[in-house]
Protein backbone atom coordinates (compact mmCIF):
# COMPACT_ATOMS: atom_id res chain seq x y z
CA UNK A 1 0.00 0.00 0.00
CA UNK A 2 1.32 3.64 -1.04
CA UNK A 3 2.51 5.46 1.62
CA UNK A 4 -0.34 8.04 0.35
CA UNK A 5 -2.55 6.22 1.42
CA UNK A 6 -1.58 5.12 4.81
CA UNK A 7 -1.37 9.03 5.84
CA UNK A 8 -5.11 8.91 4.27
CA UNK A 9 -5.38 6.48 7.14
CA UNK A 10 -4.17 8.51 10.07
CA UNK A 11 -7.35 10.61 9.81
CA UNK A 12 -10.19 8.07 10.11
CA UNK A 13 -8.24 5.43 12.44
CA UNK A 14 -9.56 5.43 16.11
CA UNK A 15 -8.85 2.56 18.75
CA UNK A 16 -11.91 0.77 19.53
CA UNK A 17 -11.66 0.00 23.32
CA UNK A 18 -14.42 -2.49 22.94
CA UNK A 19 -16.24 -3.70 19.26
CA UNK A 20 -19.94 -2.86 19.57
CA UNK A 21 -22.81 -2.59 17.10
CA UNK A 22 -20.20 -3.42 14.42
CA UNK A 23 -22.69 -4.12 11.75
CA UNK A 24 -23.24 -7.08 9.44
CA UNK A 25 -20.28 -9.75 8.02
CA UNK A 26 -17.15 -10.29 9.52
CA UNK A 27 -13.51 -10.88 8.45
CA UNK A 28 -13.18 -13.51 5.76
CA UNK A 29 -10.21 -15.89 5.28
CA UNK A 30 -9.27 -14.30 2.34
CA UNK A 31 -8.81 -10.76 4.68
CA UNK A 32 -6.88 -12.45 6.42
CA UNK A 33 -4.58 -14.14 3.85
CA UNK A 34 -4.16 -10.59 2.46
CA UNK A 35 -3.21 -9.38 6.27
CA UNK A 36 -0.33 -11.72 6.21
CA UNK A 37 0.78 -11.17 2.89
CA UNK A 38 0.49 -7.07 3.50
CA UNK A 39 2.71 -7.01 7.02
CA UNK A 40 5.31 -9.47 4.66
CA UNK A 41 5.53 -6.53 2.54
CA UNK A 42 6.20 -3.88 4.92
CA UNK A 43 8.62 -1.72 5.28
CA UNK A 44 10.89 -2.10 9.37
CA UNK A 45 12.66 0.60 11.02
CA UNK A 46 15.34 -2.39 11.49
CA UNK A 47 15.72 -4.47 8.89
CA UNK A 48 18.00 -7.14 10.36
CA UNK A 49 15.62 -8.01 13.06
CA UNK A 50 13.23 -11.03 12.56
CA UNK A 51 9.80 -10.48 13.30
CA UNK A 52 6.38 -12.89 12.25
CA UNK A 53 2.96 -12.28 12.45
CA UNK A 54 0.26 -15.13 13.10
CA UNK A 55 -4.18 -14.25 13.28
CA UNK A 56 -5.89 -16.05 15.25
CA UNK A 57 -9.75 -16.50 16.90
CA UNK A 58 -10.19 -13.90 19.49
CA UNK A 59 -10.65 -16.62 22.11
CA UNK A 60 -7.18 -18.14 21.68
CA UNK A 61 -5.75 -15.44 23.60
CA UNK A 62 -6.86 -13.19 27.05
CA UNK A 63 -8.00 -10.13 25.11
CA UNK A 64 -11.97 -9.72 25.88
CA UNK A 65 -13.23 -6.52 24.03
CA UNK A 66 -15.55 -8.10 21.62
CA UNK A 67 -13.14 -8.40 18.84
CA UNK A 68 -13.32 -11.44 15.80
CA UNK A 69 -9.51 -12.36 16.28
CA UNK A 70 -6.06 -10.76 17.18
CA UNK A 71 -3.01 -10.37 15.46
CA UNK A 72 -0.42 -11.45 17.44
CA UNK A 73 3.15 -10.16 16.50
CA UNK A 74 6.60 -11.73 17.09
CA UNK A 75 10.27 -10.84 17.36
CA UNK A 76 13.88 -11.54 18.49
CA UNK A 77 15.13 -9.54 21.17
CA UNK A 78 17.42 -7.24 19.72
CA UNK A 79 18.65 -3.12 20.29
CA UNK A 80 15.52 -1.56 19.06
CA UNK A 81 13.27 -4.22 18.59
CA UNK A 82 10.25 -2.79 20.45
CA UNK A 83 10.14 0.23 18.43
CA UNK A 84 10.35 -1.74 15.37
CA UNK A 85 7.39 -3.66 15.69
CA UNK A 86 5.41 -0.57 16.59
CA UNK A 87 6.79 0.90 13.24
CA UNK A 88 5.54 -2.36 11.65
CA UNK A 89 2.47 -2.98 13.22
CA UNK A 90 1.43 0.71 12.77
CA UNK A 91 1.80 0.60 9.42
CA UNK A 92 -0.33 -2.62 9.20
CA UNK A 93 -2.87 -0.98 11.40
CA UNK A 94 -3.71 1.90 8.80
CA UNK A 95 -4.05 -0.76 6.21
CA UNK A 96 -6.89 -2.29 8.21
CA UNK A 97 -8.25 0.68 8.71
CA UNK A 98 -8.25 1.11 5.09
CA UNK A 99 -10.07 -1.97 4.85
CA UNK A 100 -12.99 -1.11 7.64
CA UNK A 101 -11.41 -3.61 10.02
CA UNK A 102 -11.21 -1.65 13.60
CA UNK A 103 -8.55 -2.00 15.58
CA UNK A 104 -6.84 -1.88 19.10
CA UNK A 105 -3.85 -2.30 20.33
CA UNK A 106 -3.82 -4.51 23.24
CA UNK A 107 -0.40 -4.77 25.40
CA UNK A 108 -1.89 -6.66 28.64
CA UNK A 109 -2.86 -9.41 26.06
CA UNK A 110 -1.23 -12.82 26.20
CA UNK A 111 -1.54 -15.57 23.60
CA UNK A 112 -1.57 -19.44 23.98
CA UNK A 113 2.03 -19.11 21.82
CA UNK A 114 4.32 -17.25 23.38
CA UNK A 115 7.09 -18.20 21.04
CA UNK A 116 6.87 -19.07 17.23
CA UNK A 117 9.62 -20.00 15.18
CA UNK A 118 11.87 -19.21 18.19
CA UNK A 119 10.71 -15.50 17.99
CA UNK A 120 9.27 -14.29 20.87
CA UNK A 121 5.81 -12.49 21.88
CA UNK A 122 5.63 -8.76 22.15
CA UNK A 123 2.08 -7.51 21.34
CA UNK A 124 -1.07 -8.13 19.98
CA UNK A 125 -3.88 -5.90 17.76
CA UNK A 126 -7.40 -7.21 18.36
CA UNK A 127 -9.36 -6.90 15.05
CA UNK A 128 -12.91 -6.65 14.03
CA UNK A 129 -14.32 -6.00 10.63
CA UNK A 130 -16.61 -2.55 10.71
CA UNK A 131 -19.80 -2.50 8.92
CA UNK A 132 -20.77 1.00 9.52
CA UNK A 133 -18.04 3.39 8.20
CA UNK A 134 -18.96 6.39 10.99
CA UNK A 135 -18.08 4.19 13.39
CA UNK A 136 -14.48 5.36 12.53
CA UNK A 137 -12.93 8.74 13.23
CA UNK A 138 -15.01 11.69 11.57
CA UNK A 139 -12.76 14.70 13.48
CA UNK A 140 -9.09 13.47 15.00
CA UNK A 141 -8.70 16.78 15.97
CA UNK A 142 -11.75 16.45 18.50
CA UNK A 143 -9.45 13.62 20.21
CA UNK A 144 -7.75 14.41 23.76
CA UNK A 145 -3.96 14.49 22.95
CA UNK A 146 -1.22 17.09 23.75
CA UNK A 147 -0.70 20.19 22.28
CA UNK A 148 1.58 20.32 19.58
CA UNK A 149 3.05 23.01 21.92
CA UNK A 150 3.81 20.37 24.47
CA UNK A 151 5.86 17.91 21.87
CA UNK A 152 7.12 20.44 19.31
CA UNK A 153 9.97 22.86 20.25
CA UNK A 154 12.17 24.73 17.82
CA UNK A 155 10.79 25.29 14.09
CA UNK A 156 7.15 24.17 13.72
CA UNK A 157 6.79 22.29 10.63
CA UNK A 158 3.29 22.81 9.71
CA UNK A 159 0.68 20.76 9.64
CA UNK A 160 3.28 18.15 10.34
CA UNK A 161 3.06 19.50 14.26
CA UNK A 162 -0.14 19.26 14.61
CA UNK A 163 -0.97 15.67 12.89
CA UNK A 164 1.77 13.50 14.58
CA UNK A 165 0.68 13.66 18.03
CA UNK A 166 -2.23 11.69 16.96
CA UNK A 167 -0.39 8.64 16.66
CA UNK A 168 -1.77 6.32 19.18
CA UNK A 169 0.27 4.98 22.48
CA UNK A 170 -0.01 3.23 25.51
CA UNK A 171 -2.86 4.83 28.06
CA UNK A 172 -2.06 7.95 25.68
CA UNK A 173 1.03 8.33 27.49
CA UNK A 174 2.42 10.17 24.32
CA UNK A 175 5.68 10.30 25.28
CA UNK A 176 7.60 11.74 22.21
CA UNK A 177 9.29 14.79 21.71
CA UNK A 178 10.22 16.45 19.14
CA UNK A 179 13.44 19.42 18.96
CA UNK A 180 13.60 20.40 15.08
CA UNK A 181 16.10 22.87 14.05
CA UNK A 182 17.12 24.25 10.35
CA UNK A 183 18.74 21.23 9.28
CA UNK A 184 16.26 18.34 10.91
CA UNK A 185 14.52 17.05 13.97
CA UNK A 186 15.99 15.21 17.30
CA UNK A 187 13.21 12.93 18.44
CA UNK A 188 12.99 11.93 22.12
CA UNK A 189 11.51 9.18 23.96
CA UNK A 190 10.66 10.90 27.51
CA UNK A 191 9.12 9.17 30.92
CA UNK A 192 6.84 11.98 32.77
CA UNK A 193 6.46 10.74 36.70
CA UNK A 194 3.24 9.25 37.67
CA UNK A 195 1.83 9.08 33.71
CA UNK A 196 1.13 5.45 33.50
CA UNK A 197 -2.82 5.41 33.20
CA UNK A 198 -3.03 1.15 34.14
CA UNK A 199 0.01 0.18 32.81
CA UNK A 200 2.24 -1.58 35.57
CA UNK A 201 5.46 0.69 36.46
CA UNK A 202 7.67 -2.08 35.49
CA UNK A 203 6.01 -2.30 31.74
CA UNK A 204 6.07 1.55 31.28
CA UNK A 205 9.62 1.67 29.10
CA UNK A 206 8.44 -1.46 27.19
CA UNK A 207 5.11 -0.29 25.80
CA UNK A 208 6.23 3.43 25.78
CA UNK A 209 9.55 2.19 23.63
CA UNK A 210 6.65 0.90 21.07
CA UNK A 211 4.61 3.67 21.58
CA UNK A 212 7.85 5.31 19.75
CA UNK A 213 8.21 3.35 16.81
CA UNK A 214 4.21 4.07 16.22
CA UNK A 215 5.14 7.64 16.23
CA UNK A 216 8.17 7.04 13.77
CA UNK A 217 5.74 5.57 11.54
CA UNK A 218 3.61 8.91 11.55
CA UNK A 219 6.39 11.32 11.42
CA UNK A 220 7.76 9.51 8.42
CA UNK A 221 4.71 8.87 6.92
CA UNK A 222 4.26 13.18 7.38
CA UNK A 223 7.72 13.97 5.96
CA UNK A 224 7.26 12.16 2.72
CA UNK A 225 3.41 13.77 2.76
CA UNK A 226 5.52 17.25 2.74
CA UNK A 227 7.52 15.94 0.11
CA UNK A 228 10.66 16.32 2.77
CA UNK A 229 14.03 14.25 1.89
CA UNK A 230 15.05 13.14 5.00
CA UNK A 231 18.46 10.58 6.54
CA UNK A 232 17.15 8.79 9.28
CA UNK A 233 19.60 8.09 12.16
CA UNK A 234 18.91 5.28 14.68
CA UNK A 235 20.27 5.46 18.46
CA UNK A 236 19.74 2.46 21.21
CA UNK A 237 17.44 2.79 23.20
CA UNK A 238 18.01 0.55 26.42
CA UNK A 239 14.48 0.96 28.09
CA UNK A 240 16.22 3.13 30.79
CA UNK A 241 13.81 5.03 33.66
CA UNK A 242 15.58 7.85 32.68
CA UNK A 243 13.93 11.55 31.69
CA UNK A 244 14.69 11.74 28.33
CA UNK A 245 16.07 9.03 25.73
CA UNK A 246 16.98 10.43 21.94
CA UNK A 247 15.66 8.04 19.98
CA UNK A 248 16.33 9.29 16.39
CA UNK A 249 17.30 11.87 14.31
CA UNK A 250 15.75 13.11 10.60
CA UNK A 251 18.55 15.17 8.58
CA UNK A 252 16.87 17.00 5.94
CA UNK A 253 18.24 17.12 2.25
Amino acid sequence: MEESALYRMIFKRKSFHLFRDTGEGGITAEEIREIERTYASLTPLCPDIKTALRVVPAEKTTCRRGQEYCILLYSEKKDDYLQNIGYLGEQLDLYLVSKNIGTLWFGIGRPEEEKVCGLEFVIMIAIAKIGDETKFRRDMFKSRRRTAEEIWTGTRMDPMAEIVRFAPSSCNTQPWRVVCGADGLEVYRCREAGRRGIMPAGKVSFYNQIDMGIFLCFLELCLEKNGVEYRRSLFTDDGGDVPRTLDAVYRFG
